[in-house]
């Protein structure tokens, strides 16, 4: 059992920068990680992924050049980091963990956190 929470999450203006931080309860350099958001009414989109290692990361074309995932597999804990933010990019922020190689789509992730609201202003 993997848990994970979000944290960092806030009200910020457009054009500002937020990082997400998820922690995990237990070793996490077996998982590849990936990052979603859902924003009110619509689905959950994927945002990107990085491998366990961190060595390889893919992004969706909503956030591509914007946003940067990383990880520090000593401190169990990945990141988001979030540039340009725009209003549209206002949503529940998630990160989720598979024991997949590789995975961009959520029915690959077993392991999810709470969520973590994101709110940008105009």
């Amino acid at each position: 059992q993997v848990q994970l929470v979000e944290s960092g999450g806030g009200l910020v203006q457009a054009g500002g920068s937020l990082r997400l931080s998820c922690s995990a309860s237990t070793r996490l350099s077996s998982y590849t990680l990936g990052w979603f958001r859902q924003p009110p009414g619509n689905e959950r989109e994927f945002l990107g992924v990085i491998s366990w290692s961190g060595g390889r990361t893919g992004y969706g074309d909503s956030v591509k050049g914007r946003f940067t995932i990383s990880r520090d597999n000593a401190k169990n804990t990945a990141y988001l980091q979030m540039n340009s933010l725009k209003p549209d990019d206002t949503a529940v922020y998630y990160c989720a963990a598979s024991a997949s190689e590789w995975a961009t789509s959520a029915g690959n992730y077993r392991y999810w956190g709470q969520g973590a609201q994101v709110t940008v202003s105009s």
